[in-house]
């Protein structure tokens, strides 16, 4: 998976489509990401004291990583990215624009 914790992508389907936003959290085990205030769905809490009311809570909840676009920090676009090593050290570039991300 070429997607990591703080990327921001661009949601390519779904209801939040054509959104922007960071993620918070990569499994790539099962290539989801969690992005910060999308995907959203309501979770509800039980009351935790007594004389407290139970609470509807919108929790981000996991999407495809195929889902998403990488947007480049360099050209601002949504683009597909590549591997290359920069002497020792490999590095993710942008398809578009060839600027390093």
């Amino acid at each position: 998976m070429k997607l990591r914790k703080g990327d921001t992508v661009k949601i390519l389907s779904g209801k939040d489509r054509g959104k922007i936003g960071t993620i918070l959290r990569a499994i790539p085990t099962e290539e989801r990401i969690v992005v910060d205030g999308l995907n959203l769905f309501k979770k509800r809490s039980r009351p935790r004291r007594e004389g407290e009311k139970g609470q509807t809570v919108l929790v981000p909840r996991p999407m495809p990583a195929a889902k998403v676009m990488l947007v480049c920090t360099s050209c601002k676009e949504p683009t597909r990215v590549g591997s290359r090593m920069d002497g020792a050290k490999k590095v993710r570039y942008c398809k578009k624009c060839k600027a390093a991300i």
